[in-house]
């Protein structure tokens, strides 16, 4: 009887490894790979493309030892080659039947300087508020062109939407692809310069003959008109050439103030994902993250306390810990909850500058938002769409004013303090199991934020 494959042995590695993974993380790195090469001491195992390749390296290689280990009765050194299913078509093949790696090296890429190298899938903290987006980013990297396309995916400021669009830049890029990243604005001005210098033929090649275009804040876009009408033309033959296009933007295509509805409407025929505000373990395991990329020791407590502070932009998340960490660093001493607290304080980017938020904003936001009135929201009905908007206006108020609970309880009808009380839990409560809550929370703090001050 012949000795098993490569190939065969892998098979039956992933029948195992299917039972150890969860479904999204076998789909996403395993399901597509193959047993290339098996000897004594080594095990080679084929690969779609560089960036999978990187990422099962780090994240799965002790167990792919293991589980090779279990089915070999031996140690090996695993290892991975990208290779491309018809390489066996064309007669390259190992004696064990596996196809031939061969290198993705296609046709130049193009703006890899744009791209942040900070940005990548494996420095994204994934939770529940960005798991489908981070999914749908990944499912684009390994198959651009295909699935999904256009990917919209449109978030709050600061929430991870950029972060994702340069990962799957970076993916593709690995891949010998021709990927393209430019902001709205780049692209408008890039339009405006080919139109002042006589540069239109060298401007659509850009953004064209490309396999995969990231356009990021397409909102910015719509209120110019010349700009909007290039896009147009640009995303129809992208679209007609099955390349793949990836926008973000504030808000989905349809709320974008003009946006053209043909624009809008193509935007929206393909795939789109929101990214609502992290929860606390999540907030915590992006800071966590961050301070282990940096290096620094920085307690649980100290982690939890910055997350509770800053609750919905991990920018200003991200800012506050480089803060903490610049702090420590010129005054030579330890991280300290002491030290923490006064960095958030100070920081333009805590909570602190939320505080000076009108009240009479947030209940007017608030209304408007739910289809309702001020006067509906002070009035003594429970109805249940009247009722959670007021709870949703109590905690608003609670968290970006400086208002006390009495103060805001006369805002909304009288109400005593127990009862502002009792409707901001309710709503920190909900905050953290309700992905449709923490959406209509974050779309009307941005409106808030968008709102010029207002005179008391």
């Amino acid at each position: 009887m012949s000795a098993p494959t490569a190939r065969d042995i892998w098979t039956s590695a992933l029948g195992s490894l299917q039972l150890e993974v969860t479904r999204n993380n076998y789909d996403t790195w395993l399901k597509s790979s193959l047993g290339l090469e098996a000897t004594e001491d080594t095990f080679v195992i084929g690969v779609p493309n560089a960036f999978v390749a990187e990422c099962l390296g780090k994240r799965m290689s002790p167990l792919i030892t293991k589980t090779l280990k279990g089915l070999l009765d031996r140690d090996v050194s695993v290892s991975y080659k990208v290779y491309q299913e018809g390489a066996a078509g064309n007669g390259h093949r190992h004696e064990n039947g596996a196809a031939a790696p061969i290198r993705t090296t296609t046709r130049a890429r193009v703006a890899d300087g744009h791209l942040n190298p900070r940005y990548t899938f494996e420095t994204f903290v994934v939770g529940k508020s960005n798991q489908f987006a981070a999914a749908a980013a990944v499912a684009v990297a390994d198959n651009p062109g295909q699935d999904h396309n256009p990917l919209v995916i449109h978030a709050g400021v600061g929430l991870g939407k950029t972060h994702l669009l340069h990962s799957i830049g970076h993916a593709v890029n690995a891949r010998g692809l021709r990927c393209l990243y430019a902001s709205a604005e780049q692209f408008t001005n890039d339009f405006v310069s080919a139109l002042r210098d006589g540069g239109l033929e060298e401007f659509r090649n850009k953004y064209r003959d490309i396999d995969l275009l990231l356009i990021d804040d397409i909102q910015f876009i719509a209120g110019k008109e010349h700009s909007r009408e290039s896009f147009f033309h640009t995303f129809n033959d992208l679209h007609t050439a099955s390349k793949h296009i990836v926008i973000t933007s504030d808000t989905r295509p349809k709320s974008i103030p003009l946006l053209e509805e043909r624009l809008s409407s193509r935007l929206e025929s393909g795939l789109r994902v929101d990214i609502t505000p992290p929860n606390l373990e999540t907030r915590m395991a992006i800071l966590g993250n961050k301070a282990d990329q940096a290096n620094a020791h920085v307690d649980r407590e100290i982690i939890e306390f910055i997350s509770r502070k800053i609750a919905h932009n991990v920018r200003d998340l991200e800012a506050a810990l480089n803060r903490i960490m610049a702090m420590a660093s010129m005054t030579n001493q330890p991280i300290t909850m002491d030290l923490a607290t006064q960095a958030v304080t100070d920081a333009p980017s805590s909570t602190s500058r939320l505080r000076r938020r009108n009240p009479l904003d947030v209940i007017d936001t608030v209304a408007a938002y739910f289809g309702l009135s001020a006067e509906d929201l002070a009035a003594k009905t429970r109805r249940a769409n009247i009722t959670l908007a007021r709870q949703v206006a109590a905690y608003l108020m609670r968290e970006e004013t400086s208002r006390s609970l009495a103060d805001i309880g006369s805002y909304l009808g009288d109400r005593g303090h127990s009862t502002i009380l009792r409707a901001h839990d309710k709503i920190v409560y909900e905050l953290n199991v309700s992905t449709q809550l923490r959406r209509h929370v974050a779309e009307i703090r941005d409106t808030l934020e968008r709102l010029p001050p207002r005179r008391t």
